[in-house]
């Protein structure tokens, strides 16, 4: 009895030190990450070549889910805000709501689940086939090399990625409280105007370079500490997707806290 909970409590320690040296490897990480980012030599045809993974690529899935996400919004805001006699208020709560909330996060677990996805996929299949190994022989920065180009674009095209949800989710919501539940388009647009304010659209865009920033870092680490084989991939892919995503949403709770409080109050 002892000894089996010795091997208990032994066990315990050992994941707990072995969670204390991953999270520390992955802050390593990132600063060196974050160095190799600011400072040059800049690897330019790198960069734009993530800029065509991450950002083109994705443009059509986040047009369509913005568009349908305006519109869903609206046939739920009608439907809501007309027991309270406020159906000119449509407006206000797409905007608001895809501006504030549901845009920075929504683009960001898209963006997660297809380009993070094979950011890490591809880092992993890189390591586990001595490239990386290949690139440190040359006297190559892989941190510099790979890893730098892959989180500036996140950072950048995440912005760019939301604006464009937001922009076509307002479309969506526009055409659908206008065309199918005959609210006024002067009253959709003036009281979207009368409540969205700057604060609002700041609000949304911190968020975004913030999920950028997640993005790229736990996409790039997952990838860049993937165990050997198919399996060691699979397993860091899936753990990329999982641990990128729940941060997200974790880490968007203490925003809009922290911003509520400086912004809204």
């Amino acid at each position: 009895m002892i000894g089996s909970g010795l091997n208990k409590v032994a066990n315990l320690g050992e994941w707990v030190i072995d969670l204390l040296e991953g999270i520390g490897r992955s802050w390593l990480f990132l600063g060196h990450t974050l160095w190799a980012s600011l400072t040059p030599p800049y690897r330019f045809y790198q960069l734009l070549l993530q800029f065509l993974n991450i950002g083109a690529q994705s443009t059509l899935v986040i047009a369509l889910i913005g568009l349908f996400t305006g519109a869903v919004l609206a046939v739920q805001g009608d439907y809501t805000l007309s027991k309270f006699g406020a159906n000119a208020y449509v407006g206000s709560m797409v905007a608001l709501a895809l501006i504030r909330e549901l845009g920075p996060v929504l683009t960001a677990l898209m963006v997660i689940g297809r380009a993070g996805s094979a950011i890490t996929a591809e880092l992993g299949i890189m390591k586990i086939t001595d490239q990386v190994d290949a690139l440190r022989s040359m006297a190559v920065d892989p941190i510099r090399y790979l890893m730098a180009p892959r989180f500036i674009a996140g950072v950048i095209c995440m912005p760019l990625l939301t604006a464009l949800f937001v922009a076509l989710g307002i479309a969506g919501g526009y055409g659908v409280a206008v065309g199918l539940l005959n609210l006024s388009p002067g009253t959709f647009l003036s009281q979207m105007d009368a409540s969205v304010e700057t604060l609002d659209i700041v609000s949304g865009f911190v968020k975004s370079v913030v999920f950028g920033i997640i993005f790229g870092w736990i996409s790039c680490y997952k990838g860049y500490t993937a165990g050997f084989g198919a399996s060691g991939v699979n397993k860091a892919t899936t753990s990329a997707v999982v641990t990128a995503s729940v941060a997200v949403l974790v880490v968007d709770y203490f925003l809009t806290s922290i911003l509520t409080r400086i912004f809204f109050q």
